[in-house]
């Protein structure tokens, strides 16, 4: 029997675009939400539109480490870093272990591969939605499942 491989367009962009650095997550790894602290290093108006359950919005080019000192004071606790599919959270989760932090992981393809793989986000009444922000049309080609919005 012959079995073939395809490698996802996704797949492809994380494989090229990350460095590995952060360990990787995968959507179907997390069991309960309640288990991890999730955060979202991509821009307000994203997280706004939708975001993981009870996911902290910390920003990418306005991350401030001392507002995240403040929010977490448990330098041990789980923490998932996600964004549209997982390259502006690799750098925030770098910057996290910088910090000290040590069970920081990046959520493999983001938020993207979190609901093409049929979980839910919500928006910002935390109210589930099927709306995702795109960033902008190149990336989202990327997302399958949802309603692509990008404002």
């Amino acid at each position: 029997m012959l079995t073939i491989s395809a490698q996802t367009k996704l797949d492809k962009v994380v494989a090229r675009l990350n460095k590995k650095s952060i360990p990787y997550i995968y959507s179907n790894a997390i069991l309960k939400t309640d288990d991890w602290l999730f955060l979202d290093a991509r821009k307000k108006e994203e997280y706004t539109t939708s975001h993981l359950k009870n996911a902290i919005w910390v920003g990418y080019k306005n991350f401030d480490v001392a507002t995240v000192l403040n929010a977490i004071r448990d330098k041990k606790k789980p923490i998932v870093v996600y964004c549209s599919i997982g390259i502006r959270s690799e750098n925030i989760g770098e910057k996290l272990a910088a910090m000290g932090f040590i069970n920081v992981k990046n959520l493999y393809g983001g938020i993207f591969e979190w609901k093409n793989n049929g979980k839910p986000v919500y928006n910002n009444k935390e109210k589930e939605t099927d709306s995702v922000h795109t960033f902008n049309k190149y990336w989202g080609r990327l997302l399958h499942s949802g309603i692509k919005v990008n404002n």
